[in-house]
């Protein structure tokens, strides 16, 4: 369609509706008796989700411009979804509901800059008042819990996360894979790293969903230089092409004519490739491209310093790995190629490098190498009956290891939508001489009832009734069990 502009009404109207779709089609998901949406896709069978961020992100508007919109409103629960994993339904609801009232008191004439004040002075002492009534949780049991509540009631998926929590540490590193068994639901350590850097463009992301780079029995090419010119590399990639397999460039930048070429190769689907700049500087960079070697078992790497060309490298001299992950800042290296000893040597290697140095700076930068090398990688493996059903598995175990992290380092309240509803006694006491800042607060206040409204309805009560019960009780541990239909303490019922 050609360029068009709206504005005023029209645009309004537009927003409006984009945010009733995405709030009806994401908010039928939420809490225990949220249902499940069965989405059509442009390629392969239909999936079955509970994930309301899915959902959203599947709605394609015949409306062009309602889908502008949802575009928009799609980026702003990313933004949950990116920092919590967790929680993009609710943020939907509440941006959704703070839309509509706030086009209510624009159509009448109120301020758009004294609403927006009003919104963010409420929005700031909603954000405080989380931050106290938040419990950190530290046992194997409070993990289990988080992560049961999190997979919608699923007690063995809350286990299993809380098995390999304490098998990796809560800081450890942690995947989700499809099993081959029909019931198979394991968690095994392998070896693993990793690092803080990830893909040089987001041109070679294979997954647009989670927006990560996905590689299956890749080839690991290892550079402690920066790479610029394809030529050297067109023989190695040609007999990679050929094994059809994925490679993996880590080196200090790849750029210009190597970056442009591997990203025109992989659109066209003839070379499947990502390129990762190396971690740390100057020798720290030298001593991990060693440990990555190590691990996945490659003979060399590229070095001007060790006169390694790539022109000289054959596929015999890289690394593997059973699988990697590359999402825009991290790389998740599993069950890399390397020998055990050779790994268990580099390992106490690097102990006695710990115990010799005096630089405390120095001893913390080698304990991070260590953790990295030496913690492995917990990996949960999920099956079912069907492709459909070992995906929709896969993702809800994904979403409840994501929320059960947040929660391990964020803490965790009485119920999601329980405590947003007692955070309105903390907007009672704020307010503003000037109407229109007012009514900015007012728009929070009420967008704080609507995800536990929601809750509610979905497991079919009457979301007025339960709201006045728990404003009524000031209890702010107490909450509806919208599984059992009661109401109880959150901690005490776990």
């Amino acid at each position: 369609m050609a360029n068009e502009v709206i504005s005023g009404e029209q645009l309004q109207k537009v927003i409006r509706d984009a945010a009733d779709l995405v709030v009806s089609s994401a908010g039928v998901t939420l809490g225990p008796e949220g249902r499940p949406v069965i989405m059509s896709k442009s390629y392969g069978g239909p999936e079955v989700t509970k994930d309301g961020y899915k959902v959203i992100n599947q709605l394609k508007p015949e409306d062009e411009k309602v889908a502008k919109i949802v575009e928009l409103l799609n980026q702003a629960t990313s933004q949950a979804n990116e920092k919590a994993g967790d929680g993009t339904t609710t943020a939907t609801i509440l941006v959704g509901n703070m839309i509509k009232n706030a086009h209510k008191h624009i159509a009448a004439q109120r301020s758009r800059m004294k609403l927006k004040s009003g919104m963010k002075r409420a929005r700031d002492e909603v954000v405080k008042y989380i931050q106290s009534v938040a419990r950190k949780i530290n046992s194997e049991e409070e993990i289990a819990q988080v992560g049961s509540i999190s997979a919608n009631g699923n007690s063995e998926i809350g286990n299993k996360i809380a098995e390999a929590m304490s098998k990796v540490g809560k800081e450890g590193v942690i995947t989700v894979e499809e099993g081959k068994g029909l019931d198979e639901f394991s968690v095994s350590v392998v070896q693993g790293m990793v690092f803080d850097r990830g893909y040089v463009s987001p041109y070679f992301i294979t997954n647009p969903e989670k927006m990560i780079v996905e590689f299956d029995n890749p080839y690991i090419l290892l550079a402690n230089k920066k790479l610029s010119s394809i030529q050297p590399m067109v023989p190695l990639l040609e007999t990679i092409v050929r094994s059809n397999r994925a490679v993996v460039i880590i080196a200090e930048d790849v750029e210009g004519e190597a970056l442009t070429s591997l990203v025109l190769s992989k659109m066209r689907g003839s070379l499947k490739a990502c390129a990762v700049k190396a971690p740390g500087f100057g020798d720290r960079r030298s001593e991990m491209l060693e440990d990555i070697r190590i691990l996945t078992g490659a003979k060399t790497l590229v070095s001007d310093d060790l006169g390694v060309t790539v022109e000289s490298l054959t596929v015999e001299d890289l690394g593997t790995a059973k699988s990697i992950i590359i999402s825009k800042d991290s790389t998740t290296i599993v069950d890399g190629g390397g020998e055990k000893a050779a790994i268990e040597a580099r390992v106490k290697q690097i102990k006695t490098q710990i115990d010799k140095t005096t630089s405390d700076y120095d001893k913390e930068k080698l304990q991070e190498r260590l953790a990295k090398l030496a913690g492995g990688v917990a990996v949960l493996k999920v099956g079912g009956a069907t492709e459909v059903e070992v995906k929709e598995r896969k993702d809800r175990v994904e979403d409840a290891l994501h929320a059960t992290r947040a929660a391990v380092e964020e803490g965790i309240v009485p119920g999601g939508g329980a405590t947003l509803l007692s955070a309105i006694a903390v907007l009672e006491k704020l307010s503003s001489d000037d109407d229109d800042e007012q009514a900015g607060i007012n728009i929070v206040k009420a967008a704080l009832k609507a995800p536990i409204s929601q809750i509610v309805e979905n497991a079919g009560e009457d979301a007025s009734v339960i709201i006045y019960n728990l404003l009524e009780s000031n209890d702010p541990n107490r909450i509806f069990d919208a599984r059992e239909l009661k109401y109880v303490d959150a901690f005490k019922a776990g």
